[in-house]
């Protein structure tokens, strides 16, 4: 849901920016999960003392964050929260991570890969698709080019040929 970017003061803040729509959706919740580094056992647990949005960004207060050196320790690393704290992502929405290895499959019904990541270029996503030869497609993730994304059946269908 967002990365640390640095200490933030002298008493322990952090300074996050956000993976979210909104920055302010990161408000709502009173426990963060902080990896330094990929891979499930790498999440440690802290509650949230105090946060609020700070132009762009969102500045917290952690327990456990005592000083500035402490929150330092954490510069880069991923933030989140467990899937069941979500709200549901609605109708006809989907959270990013839902889209990570699905098949995406041309209108032709030719594989074109699984999404290995998503870019946020600002104008739209991008979904980066891996290809069973080592290369990566990047497809918008805009209706114009994916018709039907269906987490159920695993695939994501787009309007995009093979040789792009």
């Amino acid at each position: 849901m967002g990365r640390v970017l640095a200490p933030y003061g002298v008493r322990g803040w952090i300074k996050v920016e956000a993976f979210t729509v909104s920055p302010a959706a990161l408000l709502d919740y009173d426990r963060w999960w902080l990896a330094a580094h990929e891979g499930r056992e790498a999440w440690k647990e802290f509650p949230v003392v105090s946060a609020r949005l700070h132009g762009g960004t969102v500045l917290a207060e952690l327990s456990g964050l005592a000083d500035r050196e402490a929150a330092a320790a954490w510069r880069g690393a991923l933030l989140g929260v467990p899937r069941r704290a979500l709200p549901p992502a609605g109708k006809g929405k989907v959270y990013w991570a839902d889209l990570m290895g699905l098949t995406v499959i041309n209108r032709g019904g030719e594989t074109l890969g699984k999404v290995a990541g998503l870019l946020d270029t600002g104008a739209h996503p991008v979904l980066r698709v891996a290809t069973e030869d080592g290369r990566e497609r990047l497809i918008p993730l805009s209706p114009v080019h994916v018709d039907a994304i269906e987490p159920g059946a695993g695939r994501i269908v787009v309007d995009w040929h093979a040789d792009y």
